[in-house]
């Protein structure tokens, strides 16, 4: 079974992912899958660096994330380009790691993504689980971990689902806004009755 989850930018998916994985889940992010999609050598980060010149490369030739970001995020027809490139390839490479991690023998595989219902990947998936908090706790958290300016996290906001969107696309829920033992407690649920679903 794979299931997918997702939640706005800054409302812990990744630590949701980890504790998961502590009781025995596999899991892939699509945000390292696009970031692989991207990597030197890749065809679409010459793609890329064909329509934006050498503003979005490093020195070391890898892809300046920040200012692509930047770009893409002032200008909808620039981010729907971008999309139209690297997602075709994002879905391609998650489907060979969601091969691989079905071969391992996990119980069940989470497909962690931040555009699961926007891209179109929440058709890979069994069940779709949000992780939910507000946005004044996502501006803050976005804020401090990634040291980008807040209207660049509202910019980013606005291009995903909205908070009621996501939440009427969910099979479950994990309320991320308490202490780490809260969201513990939430996942062990949920895998249980995972479990149970695969037994059935």
């Amino acid at each position: 079974m794979i299931i997918g989850l997702t939640g706005g930018i800054g409302s812990g998916k990744s630590t949701v992912a980890r504790a998961f994985e502590t009781l025995g889940a596999a899991w892939i992010d699509a945000d390292d899958v696009a970031r692989e999609v991207v990597a030197t050598g890749e065809p679409a980060l010459l793609a890329i660096k064909n329509r934006f010149g050498n503003q979005i490369v490093c020195q070391d030739g890898t892809l300046n994330r920040a200012a692509l970001r930047d770009i893409v995020f002032k200008d909808p027809e620039q981010r729907q380009w971008l999309e139209s490139v690297t997602h075709p390839k994002i879905r391609e490479r998650i489907l060979e790691h969601l091969k691989r991690l079905k071969l391992q023998g996990a119980p069940y595989v989470l497909l962690v993504s931040p555009l699961l219902f926007e891209s179109g990947q929440s058709e890979l998936v069994s069940r779709c689980i949000v992780v939910d908090v507000s946005q004044a706790l996502q501006l803050s958290r976005t804020l401090m971990r990634d040291g980008v300016s807040e209207s660049q996290v509202r910019a980013i906001l606005a291009a995903q689902l909205t908070r009621d969107q996501r939440l009427a696309k969910a099979d479950d829920v994990i309320d991320n806004s308490g202490d780490h033992a809260s969201m513990t407690k939430q996942v062990a649920r949920l895998d249980t009755s995972y479990r149970q679903l695969l037994n059935c």
